[in-house]
């Protein structure tokens, strides 16, 4: 379907030529509001049974707004960021005359660059008398703002004189969706990333795809299905639509793959974490498609030691001894610590072991897993603290406590493995 405006050029030579652009665009259904009233109103069936004889309702459901007809577009309408412009170009030779070498130019012109959209710069030989050239465009609209498609035509009159026309067709390209995002760091190494997703349009939106592309430093998993009887199941329902001014949230998980997790310093700073695709149908299924730029994140500062938990049960028992496993990283790229490990006691929780003991020599970028033995004195849900780290070499101790939290119950009470 189209949208078409017109522009009429003619010379002193005699030579005229109209120029169409028709904005390509697929129609929309057609509404109409119903009237309708009871059968004991004074109208009585009349209302009614003219929305039954109006070929535009569907039959048995006259009261619906949505008819079976279609609508063609009265406007140009809005483009969006992400959508594809479409647009057919005729130029017609009104004269009388046969004009030559004609060469019908589209450029594009953005706020930042300039592009060709012509399928062919080749010259057509000839137009004669009340014949046209034809011309289908495609570009996928990439930036938002102001728009200008540059229209020119080039042709030699029968004396072999050269002529010259154009015409300027501006258009906005509006925003489509207002895309938020918030980086969540776990206590191991893992980054949760929230995107959410507004649509700002006028219209209801079939939300196609929504995905994450990790960099190479990271894997992903998409934290928007549950499993429902071994089926995965969204979790937005069985209707992707998002309406105007909605929001829906999505979850991503991220962990550093192995060859870079096992390298302290390299997750440093401000770190590339990937970039969101989305894409999305509207009416009668026009596909629109977004990707963000290179989402970063700046990765939370561990000192020179790092301590992290590997394992720990979320419940125990009351005065009996359960065991954890640490990781200890010497985040530092440059200098080899001599780390001395020192446990003390809170008034909650009791460790179990040799306090002072020596760990060795701990090598840069590199990491030991150890495994401690505690038990707490106290119900309820306490936290693990006391944990010392002295550097011989530098006579520094690094202090850890709050490292993590366990649920402590009456030892009648049976704890689930």
């Amino acid at each position: 379907m189209r949208f078409c405006i017109n522009y009429k050029s003619q010379h002193a030579t005699s030579v005229s030529f109209t120029l169409q652009l028709m904005r390509l665009t697929k129609p929309t259904l057609f509404t109409n509001i119903p009237v309708t009233c009871e059968e004991k109103d004074l109208p009585g069936d009349l209302f009614n049974q003219l929305m039954r004889d109006d070929p535009s309702t569907v039959n048995g459901a006259e009261i619906l707004m949505l008819g079976e007809m279609l609508t063609l577009p009265q406007n140009f309408g809005n483009i969006f960021l992400g959508e594809t412009f479409s647009s057919y170009i005729s130029v017609h030779n009104d004269s009388n005359q046969v004009v030559k070498d004609i060469l019908v130019k589209a450029d594009l012109q953005t706020s930042s660059q300039r592009l060709n959209l012509s399928a062919s710069n080749a010259a057509v030989a000839e137009l004669k008398p009340d014949c046209c050239i034809d011309d289908v465009i495609h570009h996928e609209v990439k930036e938002i703002g102001t728009h200008i498609l540059v229209c020119a035509v080039s042709y030699t009159t029968q004396g072999g004189e050269k002529m010259y026309f154009r015409k300027f067709f501006k258009f906005q390209v509006l925003k489509p969706l207002d895309v938020k995002t918030k980086f969540y760091n776990a206590e191991t190494d893992e980054v949760f990333l929230e995107a959410q997703i507004q649509n700002i349009t006028t219209s209801p939106m079939f939300m196609e795809k929504v995905s994450l592309e990790p960099s190479i430093m990271y894997n992903v998993a998409e934290l928007n299905s549950v499993n429902q009887a071994g089926e995965c199941v969204t979790t937005f329902g069985s209707r992707a639509y998002l309406q105007p001014m909605d929001t829906r949230q999505y979850l991503y998980c991220l962990k550093p793959k192995k060859e870079f997790a096992e390298k302290a310093g390299i997750i440093k700073g401000v770190t590339v974490i990937g970039k969101l695709d989305i894409v999305w149908k509207t009416n009668l299924g026009e596909r629109g498609r977004l990707q963000t730029s290179q989402l970063q994140r700046m990765a939370p500062g561990y000192g020179d030691v790092r301590l992290s938990l590997e394992a720990i049960p979320d419940t125990v028992n009351l005065e009996e001894p359960f065991h954890i496993t640490c990781k200890i990283t010497n985040c530092s790229s440059e200098r080899t610590m001599d780390l001395v490990l020192e446990m003390c006691n809170t008034s909650s929780i009791h460790w179990c072991g040799i306090s002072g003991r020596q760990l060795g020599k701990l090598h840069p970028s590199s990491s030991l897993c150890l495994a401690l033995t505690l038990l707490s004195s106290v119900q309820g849900l306490q936290s693990v603290s006391g944990l010392r780290l002295t550097d011989t070499f530098l006579k520094r101790t690094y202090e850890y406590d709050d490292i993590a939290q366990v649920c402590v119950v009456s030892s009648a009470v049976k704890v689930e493995s």
